[in-house]
């Protein structure tokens, strides 16, 4: 039997509100009406905001004093290299360094050989070097000369360092020998072709030189300098196994 004073449980009593449809209770699960203040604490602003209004934040000293070093020690660097890029080139244009010139005075070849894919031969090699710098001397501390038909290397030698004073003209020569060396069959053929027909050979001289420019105490840095002189055609017919440089004396290509 049922007691009216006893509590009903399992249904919602009558009047009770109706149950959230997001399967929580009711009114006091409920979400607020818009304008509400919400029962929960709000969550922090941002970050920046956050640090800047908080009295327990305590910045850190350490990091803004490294930041600002490391940007002194940046421009710092920044403004030597613009210091010393701007000395460099004051310096270039008051000595404005040139290159120095080759020339190439006479190329003779002796005893010279062509049998069976092999080249002996004897050449002897003179030429003027110029400096055209006004304030600059010249120093040449290693000099490596070779001898070439076409691109196939015959022999090669060095030339003794030496120094150039100011637009000074200086002759130097060098020897190359060669005994037996093999040459492909292109080169032995085009040879042997120009020697028969032209009654020359062309011939190519590389030079290549480790240069100092100095001006009383100020010294650039060592420079590389190619010298190509090319086509030097030297009048050895057929019959004949020596002969001396045709057209006179030839300029060379200098680069870097």
């Amino acid at each position: 039997m049922n007691d009216p004073n006893r509590p009903v449980t399992g249904y919602p009593a009558a009047g009770a509100p109706p149950p959230n449809p997001n399967g929580y209770g009711g009114a006091a699960h409920q979400q607020p009406p818009i304008g509400t203040a919400y029962p929960y604490a709000a969550p922090p602003p941002g970050s920046a905001v956050y640090y800047q209004n908080n009295p327990y934040y305590q910045p850190n000293h350490y990091d803004a004093q490294r930041n600002t070093l490391l940007r002194r020690v940046i421009g710092m660097a920044i403004a030597c290299m613009v210091i010393a890029g701007t000395f460099v080139f004051i310096l270039w244009l008051i000595f404005r360094p040139r290159i120095p010139e080759f020339r190439v005075d006479s190329l003779s070849v002796s005893n010279l050989n062509l049998t069976n894919s092999l080249i002996s031969g004897k050449w002897d090699l003179r030429f003027t070097v110029r400096n055209p710098n006004k304030k600059m001397t010249l120093y040449y501390d290693d000099v490596a000369a070779a001898v070439f038909y076409d691109d196939v290397s015959l022999s090669d030698t060095t030339v003794p360092p030496f120094f150039q004073e100011k637009r000074a003209e200086t002759a130097r020569q060098a020897s190359f020998a060669t005994a037996g060396a093999y040459v492909n069959n292109r080169a032995f053929d085009q040879m042997n072709k120009e020697r028969s027909q032209k009654g020359a050979i062309g011939f190519n001289v590389r030079i290549v030189a480790r240069v100092r420019f100095r001006s009383g105490a100020w010294r650039a840095r060592r420079r590389f300098i190619r010298v190509y002189c090319k086509d030097l055609s030297v009048g050895v017919g057929s019959n004949n196994s020596s002969g001396t440089l045709l057209g006179g004396a030839r300029q060379c290509r200098v680069g870097l």
